[in-house]
């Protein structure tokens, strides 16, 4: 089951509902300020989570008690985010796949937060990963990733270690390849703005988490 969670960072209003038409989804949860977004687009989630504390009250009374809403009401002083809350509802609703639209903000930090419950997804067998206009990104413990020209969601490629070293990184079918290297935070410009060159890139390595993104200007 496909999940996606719309969540308070920047939401181009284009590109997100293009997705939504064009993606299947099963379920959507609301965060908090996607809340406002949904509202303004006469979309109906499955679900609402968040504090609530930015988006317009008005527009969250307007969801409460409806019966084809669940409600998640968070205390602002918690230890998990909005957007983490609904990641775990996401897990309990069944969800084989999570994606995260508005999870990429002027708030680093939320974005960190957001980028660590990709990595979260991997252990429990979820394919998660964010999206926005520009960006596409997910992660990966390998040991090999495919990646299509024909499908690829921008000119770029960047890759980075996500908690620890990538061993034996080795990039076939890309304008700068590389060989068995031991990718660390240390070196992490050796691996941004790559391109696909073949029909099929290949990207396969021994150990590790590796954070891919691709993007386009």
């Amino acid at each position: 089951m496909r999940v996606v969670l719309i969540s308070g960072g920047n939401i181009q209003s284009g590109s997100a509902l293009a997705f939504l038409q064009r993606e299947r989804v099963d379920k959507i949860i609301a965060v908090d300020r996607g809340l406002g977004f949904c509202h303004c687009h006469k979309i109906t989630p499955d679900a609402v989570v968040g504090d609530f504390d930015s988006v317009d009250d008005q527009v969250v009374q307007s969801y409460l008690g409806r019966p084809d809403v669940a409600v998640r009401r968070l205390c602002p002083q918690k230890d998990d985010s909005d957007t983490q809350s609904a990641f775990h509802l996401a897990v309990e609703m069944g969800a084989s796949q999570i994606t995260i639209l508005g999870g990429i903000g002027s708030r680093l930090d939320h974005v960190l937060a957001n980028l660590e419950l990709l990595s979260y997804g991997l252990t429990l067998g979820i394919r998660s990963c964010m999206v926005d206009a520009q960006n596409l990104i997910w992660a990966s413990e390998g040991p090999r990733v495919v990646l299509k020209r024909k499908e690829q969601w921008g000119k770029y490629v960047s890759m980075f270690a996500l908690g620890g070293p990538v061993e034996g990184l080795t990039l076939e079918g890309f304008l700068y390849p590389l060989e068995d290297h031991c990718l660390t935070s240390r070196d992490c410009g050796l691996t941004v703005s790559n391109e696909i060159l073949a029909e099929e890139a290949v990207i396969t390595f021994r150990k590790g988490c590796l954070l891919l993104v691709m993007s386009k200007d």
